[in-house]
């Protein structure tokens, strides 16, 4: 049986459109109206885009001290990019800003250009990211049409591979560490093949040891919750 104040960990398949924070919150909804826990500590490790689906890690009770560490873990993504234009956001989120040409980029060109980015790399955040400025989110403050300026960072890519390439289109696989933004280095290899790109699907794969296929979902959730209320009201 599990014990949710003793600390449990789910790893949700977050559907699209949802926000992290939207998976913390549903899982709090039924721990109180499903297990009848009126107070409970719940957090997750690692922020996904509301455009984005996939592995989101959900702790609960005493399992909520180990966010940092699982917020460490290394993580696998696959990734469609739309080559020759570029948004705000990087990503659908936000409408076409500039287009660019795109006919020229050959397989082999951007096999050369993936490679520029495998190893530690200095990567600048999206704007329209959960960074921190100035005690604000930076989206918060780029949705409302403010300037943000995000310094980079240094992140760890492990390997990229090509899935699928059918211009203006390519799918990729990214390992990568903690902090690495897919949408940034979307818009880095459009930069790099002398056009521009966007992300128009993200998935997060694994999450440390965790694959895709022992992902549950937020009906799965809910029926853990069921099956496990006796021992946590």
């Amino acid at each position: 049986m599990v014990d949710f104040f003793a600390g449990h960990i789910f790893y949700i398949d977050k559907p699209i459109g949802w926000t992290s924070f939207d998976v913390v919150n549903k899982v709090r909804f039924m721990l109180k109206n499903i297990a009848g826990i009126k107070k409970i500590k719940v957090g997750h490790a690692g922020t996904l885009d509301p455009l984005a689906t996939g592995a989101v890690v959900v702790c609960t009770g005493k399992a909520t001290k180990r966010i940092d560490e699982l917020m460490a873990h290394d993580k696998e993504y696959a990734a469609t990019l739309c080559l020759g234009a570029t948004t705000p956001s990087f990503d659908l989120e936000s409408e076409i800003d500039r287009r660019f040409p795109f006919e020229h980029i050959t397989r082999p060109m951007v096999e050369a250009a993936i490679a520029q980015f495998v190893g530690e790399i200095d990567q600048v955040p999206p704007v329209f990211s959960a960074v921190r400025v100035g005690g604000k989110r930076a989206y918060e403050v780029a949705r409302k049409g403010g300037e943000v300026q995000l310094t980079a960072r240094r992140v760890r890519i492990d390997s990229i591979g090509i899935e699928a390439f059918g211009l203006p289109h390519v799918s990729l696989r990214i390992a990568c560490g903690k902090g690495t933004y897919i949408r940034s280095l979307a818009r880095d290899i459009g930069q790099a093949l002398g056009s521009g790109a966007h992300l128009t699907a993200l998935r997060r794969t694994r999450v440390g040891n965790i694959e895709e296929h022992q992902l549950v979902t937020i009906e799965q959730v809910q029926q853990i919750i069921e099956n496990n209320k006796s021992t946590t009201i």
